[in-house]
């Protein structure tokens, strides 16, 4: 946030560079620089002040370009085109991942990749879902030796649980093509998908699922 009360100890000079077409500043920057010079009795005449509003508005304008265009990137873009390619959807992914574990939703993100033959991007958010497993049990066990898992929504067990799903997310905003539109997949593979993961969580072979969000409701 601009502070006026910085900007009144610049000099004349030094305001003047905030009035610059080239300048990095702000627009509210902007703004302040041209008031407190007129404050100060600089005169500027009406061309001057034209290209300062100028100035000010192009800034305003690429601002909200840059944040329009931020987010644009975290939008879901699905659609109902014959001709789009089919993909998991985000939310699926990460809903999923929240309740079946972050291995179930890389395996998912990963078949989304391949469907686009990102392959590099597809071999390494498969690796991340294969390793997170085995960490969120060791740091669950950690927690468990310690004391510090509780019953409270806020204890630290459920930290690995919503990291993971969020991990994915971000991996797809970072990997995927930019607005890429798409169609739902099937959710025919998702659910014999989940059936053979509910059948391995509530079975929790050497503890490994213990963590899950899921166990709570076996308890």
């Amino acid at each position: 946030m601009v502070k006026r009360n910085v900007l009144s100890k610049l000099s004349n000079k030094e305001l003047e560079n905030y009035l610059t077409p080239e300048n990095r500043f702000v627009p509210e920057a902007v703004q302040m620089a041209f008031e407190i010079l007129e404050e100060r009795g600089r005169i500027f005449n009406e061309s001057e002040k034209t290209n300062i509003q100028n100035i000010i508005q192009q800034k305003i304008e690429t601002e909200a370009a840059k944040k329009h265009e931020e987010t644009e990137k975290w939008k879901d873009h699905i659609t109902n085109d014959p001709s789009a390619v089919k993909l998991y959807s985000r939310t699926l992914i990460l809903v999923s991942s929240f309740f079946l574990g972050t291995f179930y939703g890389a395996v998912l993100l990963s078949l989304n990749f391949l469907k686009l033959k990102k392959y590099v991007p597809a071999v390494f958010t498969f690796l991340f879902g294969t390793i997170y497993l085995p960490l969120q049990y060791y740091v669950y066990n950690f927690l468990v030796e310690n004391n510090l898992v509780t019953s409270s929504r806020y204890s630290p067990e459920t930290f690995p649980i919503i990291l993971g799903p969020i991990i994915l997310i971000i991996i797809w905003v970072t990997t995927m093509p930019k607005r890429i539109v798409y169609r739902s997949q099937s959710y025919l593979f998702p659910i014999l998908f989940a059936v053979v993961m509910l059948f391995l969580i509530f079975n929790n072979y050497y503890g490994l699922f213990s963590s899950y969000f899921l166990m709570r409701f076996s308890e």
